[in-house]
């Protein structure tokens, strides 16, 4: 369903003969922190929190100085930096992360603190059941999603645990898909921004067969557009969806939803496409994911 000139119509399509299964019918799940009052206030700054099957997301608003801890964390997790720079503490070391950076930190206790404020947003695994209840929607899964497998983290990085953190500076690459980084638990995708809105005639309507695609605005406005397939129960049918969000927002879109997103702004409208655990497919193109050597695939990938 892509365009020839997306680099997403080389991946491999799955295709089945007959109607889609039933029963997969599921909502999508959206985070409005810009209108809903967060979860969390404090000195530190304001923290809203959604989730998805396989994951919770965190944005906070930092105060200059903020800092924000997690003890006893069970694995791996996201601080994703839009703007400014943050100091990252694990094991006894401090790691220095510029702003615009992605960074991973490992288990353990750690501690994140923005010496200037700013955006900052925490991708933490389902195992984080602590942060669960801070969900605007935590009982959206409260129905088993079958045809979603569960939770399952990608191998250990060969060369040990430690904080590591990327610029998001990357320059575009012909034939590569945004800008695309991945760890044990997650895959985040600082897609190339769109300044003014997207042309109406070049989207790129496309579904997902059996994980949810979480799509972060981080600057701007965007509509998504989701369209159920039909199966042999009209319980599963529902009418199509254009849902406006600006930003910050977090919009969790469930398969097999056909789905599509418009920017819309006259200015910069930035968005963050997160896999909750790794996507296979992006990870086996050649190039495409840009810190693939700190991170090895499963064998049985």
């Amino acid at each position: 369903m892509y365009d020839k000139n997306d680099p997403r119509s080389a991946l491999t399509q799955k295709s089945g003969a007959g109607p889609a299964p039933k029963g997969l019918v599921a909502e999508p799940q959206l985070g409005l922190f810009y209108q809903e009052e967060p979860a969390e206030s404090g000195p530190g700054g304001k923290s809203w929190y959604t989730r998805g099957h396989n994951f919770v997301l965190s944005w906070t608003d930092a105060e200059a100085g903020g800092v924000f801890e997690r003890k006893n964390q069970p694995d791996e997790y996201v601080v994703l930096l839009p703007e400014a720079g943050a100091k990252i503490t694990w094991n006894g070391e401090t790691a220095d992360v510029p702003g615009f950076s992605i960074a991973f930190v490992p288990h353990g206790d750690s501690r994140v603190e923005l010496p200037d404020g700013g955006p900052l947003c925490r991708l933490f695994s389902i195992n984080s059941r602590d942060l669960v209840p801070l969900c605007t929607n935590r009982d959206a899964y409260s129905r088993k999603r079958s045809h979603i497998p569960d939770f399952k983290p990608w191998p250990e990085p060969p060369a040990g645990w430690r904080v590591r953190h990327y610029s998001l500076d990357v320059p575009k690459q012909e034939g590569r898909f945004g800008r695309i980084f991945r760890c044990t638990t997650f895959m985040v995708n600082y897609l190339e921004p769109n300044d003014g809105p997207r042309d109406p005639h070049n989207l790129s309507p496309h579904h997902h067969d059996d994980f949810e695609q979480c799509s972060l605005a981080v600057s701007g406005s965007f509509i998504h557009y989701l369209r159920w397939t039909w199966t042999v129960d009209m319980d599963d049918w529902r009418d199509d969806r254009a849902d406006h969000v600006q930003s910050p927002s977090a919009y969790v879109i469930p398969p097999p939803v056909i789905h599509t997103t418009r920017a819309m702004e006259p200015g910069r409208n930035q968005l963050v496409d997160i896999f909750c655990p790794p996507r296979t497919d992006f990870s086996e193109k050649p190039g495409w994911v840009l810190n693939a050597d700190d991170y090895p695939m499963p064998q049985d990938a």
